[in-house]
């Protein structure tokens, strides 16, 4: 069985296009759940709604995913609540965008 770290691993590989930054240090990964029939529920959010990169960061997490063995079924969710903003990013994050 795949688990949430494994998940959360693989997601720090896709970065946000316009921002090059992680979107798990970005704060855009709101829940990782893993099934025991190797499938993986991920709800996650936009930096704002009608994000034109959306399905380009979609197809993205799909690859990475699917890189994971026993991976067999990726369900992603997008949601807008709660809104993502500044709060939400790592201070990793913070510090390659420059705001510490």
């Amino acid at each position: 069985m795949v688990t949430k770290e494994q998940v959360l691993k693989q997601l720090k590989k896709v970065l946000d296009p316009e921002l090059h930054i992680n979107i798990v240090d970005l704060g855009l990964i709101y829940d990782v759940k893993t099934l025991k029939n190797g499938t993986v529920n991920i709800l996650m959010t936009l930096t704002f709604p009608g994000c034109p990169l959306g399905a380009m960061i979609h197809k993205e997490i799909n690859e990475k995913l699917k890189e994971l063995p026993n991976v067999k079924d990726i369900n992603l969710k997008i949601t807008f609540d709660p809104l993502w903003d500044f709060s939400k990013v790592s201070e990793d994050a913070k510090e390659q965008l420059g705001m510490m």
